[in-house]
């Protein structure tokens, strides 16, 4: 959730080709209840430029590739009380989606190009310009490929001065619930990263549970 602006590890093994169009990898850091903390740079150029983040998941079904939760924006300038969205996330399974997103914007290259910043999808990249990566078998491979896309604001109005016009591009590392995220939006800052870790709290903990989620 930037700022409105007006102007302008390898893995062990990845299959060719994917028959039977399997789940992604069943991961218990990346389930209902589990909470994230980290940073989002809100300008790719001015690193220390960086908000507070806090995200809990609210949903997820892998064999449908989605999930939902909230972001919390906790150091926003422009505002009085931490910023909470609500957000729905497609996985990219080669199943339900693929590497390609196919709105919001986004054009296979604009896909490519944020995917690419990602160390752990170089492996997929040759196939991925060619089908989306839909022959791929992710089954079992050490990270999931995202995309989060923030719905609305939970506790403010839009004219907060921020805008969820864009959507975030997002590598879940398995291993160690790692969250890496690029947001992309044409007319906000390019490459605003996001860097989350793991709380290892399950459902205790951080809570919107003073929030309505509508």
């Amino acid at each position: 959730m930037p700022v409105r602006v007006v102007e302008n590890s390898a893995p062990s093994q990845v299959s060719g080709a994917n028959p039977g169009h399997t789940s992604p990898p069943a991961c218990t850091l990346l389930s209902v209840g589990q909470a994230f903390s980290g940073t989002q740079n809100v300008s790719s150029l001015q690193k220390d430029e960086a908000w507070r983040v806090n995200v809990r998941i609210q949903g997820c079904d892998l064999d449908h590739g989605y999930l939902c939760g909230t972001m919390e924006a906790l150091n926003v300038p422009m505002a009085d009380t931490p910023v909470v969205t609500f957000w729905e996330g497609e996985i990219v399974d080669a199943k339900n989606h693929t590497f390609f997103t196919g709105k919001w914007e986004a054009t296979s290259e604009v896909d490519i190009r944020h995917w690419t910043k990602f160390p752990s999808f170089s492996p997929l990249l040759s196939q991925v310009e060619v089908d989306g990566g839909r022959s791929l078998d992710l089954s079992s491979y050490s990270y999931i490929f995202m995309r989060w896309k923030e719905q609305y604001f939970v506790n403010v109005g839009t004219d907060c001065g921020l805008t969820i016009a864009g959507f975030y591009y997002v590598c879940f590392s398995c291993s160690d619930g790692s969250i890496n995220g690029f947001y992309y939006d044409p007319n906000s800052s390019p490459f605003q990263k996001l860097e989350l870790k793991s709380n290892h709290e399950g459902r205790s903990g951080f809570s919107f549970s003073s929030y309505e989620l509508q």
